[in-house]
């Protein structure tokens, strides 16, 4: 798959997800055999006002490339500005554009996916944004806003011919939010009209999700986003599929512990143990879902671990359990 000039050897990309894909993240799932990372949401009003948190987002490594940076905001005038600081103070592959954020305090400022209510408009701001940008441009969409006004295929057409290099789909309604399930089957035929490469997002869990989703869209790459929150070989496995045809078999609970003991590490070197700590509460509990005694595990971290040693004790201990 190529997105511009950019070439991405794989079969899997790490879909953005606020709060989650940090540096960190991205650079401890990078090795499972993610083809491309993007960031996590970025404001273009945060970069153009000069919010010392939002210009966080913007850094990057060697390790994790080739790397996209997402860009949300509403506005032709505040997105092309952001695009200067960001290629003026980043180092990045890609641009994306988040045009499917079902979340209410992006879609209240026309940012986001309620930009698929919108296509007439999306269409100008798009141009702007691929003429603005030296980085071939990509973005991120939904089905559409709600049942009654699924156009995918309007908005794929009309990205394609603002010049958008790649379209990811996240197999949702905007109104769905991440509830239900996410319908692959209306991509079906979508690939054959397509100029520009398909990535699929959306409830892939599992193998033979990413199986299934690829056989009904063809698409070219499958999305993994909250599939692969603590279980980063999920990219192993679908990668390692799509190459040669190998099921390579789920890892052990010990290995889980290694991962997460892994990313740990990495965010706090990122972020520093007290802001660390706090996110790994929420994300660790994720690397031990569907092992026994899962329920036991979360409520020990998240209620009554303070700090990274006590976390590592306890991790450690775990496989002994």
């Amino acid at each position: 798959m190529k997105v511009g000039d950019i070439e991405i050897k794989g079969n899997v990309v790490l879909g953005p997800m606020a709060g989650i894909t940090t540096l960190a993240y991205r650079e401890f799932m990078k090795p499972f055999g993610v083809a491309l990372t993007y960031s996590e949401m970025i404001s273009d009003c945060g970069l153009v006002y000069g919010n010392s948190r939002t210009s966080e987002y913007l850094a990057t490594s060697k390790e994790e490339k080739p790397v996209g940076l997402q860009l949300f905001g509403s506005s032709i005038n505040y997105s092309t500005k952001a695009i200067e600081i960001m290629e003026r103070d980043a180092d990045y592959e890609i641009l994306d554009i988040n045009l499917g954020c079902p979340v209410h305090k992006v879609v209240k400022t026309g940012a986001g996916s309620s930009w698929l209510k919108r296509p007439d408009e999306l269409y100008e701001y798009m141009r702007a944004i691929v003429a603005a940008s030296h980085k071939p441009v990509t973005a991120k969409i939904r089905l559409g806003w709600n049942e009654e006004s699924v156009n995918f295929k309007e908005v794929v057409h009309l990205l394609e011919n603002a010049g958008v290099k790649a379209i990811s789909i996240h197999s949702r309604t905007t109104a769905q939010g991440y509830a239900g399930e996410a319908n692959h089957s209306l991509l079906k035929g979508l690939k054959e009209e397509m100029k520009v490469p398909l990535i699929v997002s959306g409830d892939i869990f599992t193998l033979d999700d990413a199986i299934k989703a690829k056989e009904i869209t063809s698409c070219d790459a499958i999305m993994v986003a909250r599939g692969g929150v603590g279980n980063p070989y999920l990219v192993t496995q679908i990668d390692t599929y799509f190459k040669d045809g190998t099921r390579l078999e789920p890892p052990s609970l010990a290995k889980q512990v290694e991962y997460a003991l892994s990313f740990g590490k990495k965010l706090i070197d990122l972020k520093g143990e007290e802001s660390a700590v706090r996110e790994l509460k929420g994300i660790l509990p994720h690397f031990f879902s569907g092992f026994p005694g899962h329920k036991k595990v979360r409520n020990t971290i998240t209620q009554n671990l303070k700090n990274w040693d006590d976390m590592k004790i306890y991790l450690n201990s775990i496989t002994t359990m």
